[in-house]
């Protein structure tokens, strides 16, 4: 399994810098034919990001997304960016993760017109499942300005093409819509970067924000006002993604050996009386009035906090270990951790209060677990003192 970064790439600046600005400490990093990367980090966590620039069009994302892949063996190349809406129920801002991605340009010329030859390429299931869980919990936007709305994740089908597509009623306009009806977003990049993956054995993920409806609005000022706003939108989401493909890769990566080490090494004593109200954990057996259990201090701060939910992780892992989690709950705590943790990085009333609410939210994910709800309850009244 690769122990390499999250390879995220975009077509234009403008979205370059929207990843940029999520990323703590960026290094440049050059290949040897001169390509340059950038490589740090996700603000607030240890997932590692290889950022790179490929230009408009299918054919340099290829040349470029293989280059990354040859350099960093990565988890994941995530190609992030704004496309164009075919319809309009598709919101301006809102995000296209492509499901999968279609090569609307393959065709055969006859008598009787243009007919369909595409290449499609699908997106990895355990990423889609990924992606659509964070949907679901729906806490992954930057916040919106004003009493602008949400944008909203959607999953469909995406076009990409060599042309920007900046009509509805041109024939070839009605051609996509013709042949490609399912497809939500229309792009210049992604079968190029899937074709990649494809040959490389590398996972795509095709991250879209909708700044336009390819309708003769490009260039406009309307254009120029939402393309930044899709941009970040789409860069919010990726940055998401990443950092809990490297999470799972990390769980994933553990030795057996070091799990029950892990589990071995619970046992410490802890008085637990009604008079000091001291809570703990059940982490082994009881005999006669004795019981071991694992508690975690109440945090006196921020960053004792994200040092208490990340020691957090591991009792996630060692109860998927010992059975008392099943998979999807363990995932599905494991990213309402990784939010938590985010968001106590945060350092701000506001932040704290997202992180009581989060852990929360945990807590009843993890209900049926009296071990772990016990453990939470010192970190949610530390989260709510904080705020």
């Amino acid at each position: 399994m690769s122990n390499g970064p999250v390879v995220v790439l975009t077509a234009l600046n403008l979205e370059y810098q929207a990843v940029r600005q999520k990323l703590a400490g960026p290094q440049v990093h050059r290949h040897e034919r001169g390509t340059r990367f950038e490589v740090g980090t996700v603000q607030g966590t240890s997932c590692r990001v290889a950022l790179g620039l490929t230009s408009k069009g299918n054919h340099s994302a290829a040349v470029i997304a293989e280059r990354a892949i040859q350099e960093f063996s990565p988890v994941a190349v995530l190609f992030v960016g704004v496309a164009g809406a075919l319809w309009d129920t598709t919101r301006l801002g809102d995000v296209v993760m492509a499901s999968h991605v279609y090569a609307y340009h393959g065709g055969t010329s006859e008598d009787d017109g243009l007919k369909a030859r595409p290449r499609v390429w699908e997106a990895p299931h355990g990423i889609s499942q990924l992606a659509s869980h964070l949907a679901r919990l729906n806490d992954w936007a930057d916040p919106a300005p004003g009493h602008e709305e949400e944008p909203q994740v959607r999953f469909g089908a995406v076009a990409a093409g060599e042309v920007v597509q900046n009509s509805r009623i041109s024939a070839e306009a009605k051609w996509i819509r013709q042949h490609y009806n399912d497809a939500l977003a229309i792009e210049m990049e992604a079968a190029g970067v899937a074709q990649a993956g494809h040959l490389n054995g590398a996972p795509v993920a095709i991250i879209r924000g909708i700044s336009d409806r390819a309708d003769g609005t490009k260039n406009s000022a309307d254009d120029r006002n939402w393309q930044p706003r899709a941009a970040a939108n789409a860069a919010a989401f990726a940055t998401r993604l990443a950092v809990e493909l490297m999470g799972e890769v990390e769980e994933n990566a553990m030795p057996r050996d070091d799990r029950v080490r892990s589990a071995d090494r619970l046992g410490q004593h802890v008085s637990n009386t009604v008079h000091n109200s001291t809570v703990g954990i059940m982490a082994g057996s009881v005999t006669g009035s004795s019981v071991h259990m694992d508690t975690a201090p109440k945090p006196s701060g921020p960053t004792d906090l994200v040092t208490e939910l990340s020691s957090f992780r591991k009792q996630l892992g060692r109860h998927r270990f010992e059975g008392a989690l099943d998979e999807d709950t363990y995932r599905e705590a494991l990213a309402d951790l990784d939010s938590a943790l985010r968001s106590a990085g945060g350092n701000t009333p506001e932040s704290s209060k997202r992180t009581a609410m989060t852990l929360r939210r945990l807590r009843g994910l993890v209900a049926e677990c009296p071990a772990l709800v016990t453990r939470l309850a010192p970190l949610i009244t530390a989260a709510g003192d904080l705020s």
